[in-house]
């Protein structure tokens, strides 16, 4: 049984969760936005390169494919987060909300072990392939990996943190409610 004082206890945690959830969150949007632009601008550079002068950076790719992890990962991560990553709702939204509520608590679930699942994994080949270097850009291999590692414990820590709105009652998300 909680009392008052317990339940706002958990109101302020929550608050303070959601206030570090965000900034991490922004963090990732500031950095996805960041290497979208970036990655235009190197394309841009290559398309000159190659049909102005004549001469075709060849660092382009490897830089490319970085940026791409990044923007996919923590795009990911953030998707999961604000609850707008790729979702087939249609049972979940024609089940009565008790049902529907097992139904959100069984996504969140699977969304954290998944996201587990691609730190721990991750970081396994992050450190894996740290000692080699990615050819013409000089910078280790892990840097391919690190994206999906720091991705996939964003998604484990954000879908903990859905799941501690749930279990304390502060779901704010349409899906998750009646």
């Amino acid at each position: 049984m909680t009392t008052p004082h317990t339940g706002h206890q958990y109101a302020r945690i929550v608050r303070w969760m959601d206030a570090v959830l965000d900034t991490l969150a922004a963090i990732c949007k500031l950095l996805t936005g960041t290497a979208l632009v970036v990655l235009t601008v190197i394309f841009g550079w290559l398309v000159f390169g190659r049909y102005i002068l004549n001469s075709t950076p060849t660092w382009v790719e490897q830089v490319a494919l970085l940026l791409v992890m990044t923007i996919a990962f923590l795009g990911a991560a953030v998707g999961v987060h604000e609850n707008t990553h790729l979702a087939v709702t249609f049972l979940r939204t024609s089940v009565p909300a008790r049902i529907k509520t097992i139904l959100v608590i069984v996504t969140d679930l699977a969304l954290a072990g998944f996201g587990g699942l691609m730190l721990w994994y991750g970081a396994q080949l992050t450190a894996f392939k740290w000692a080699s270097m990615i050819p013409l850009i000089h910078v280790p291999e892990g840097l391919r990996s690190l994206p999906l590692t720091i991705g996939g414990g964003l998604i484990l820590l954000f879908s903990t943190g859905h799941l501690i709105r749930l279990a304390t009652g502060s779901d704010t998300r349409s899906d998750a409610m009646e």
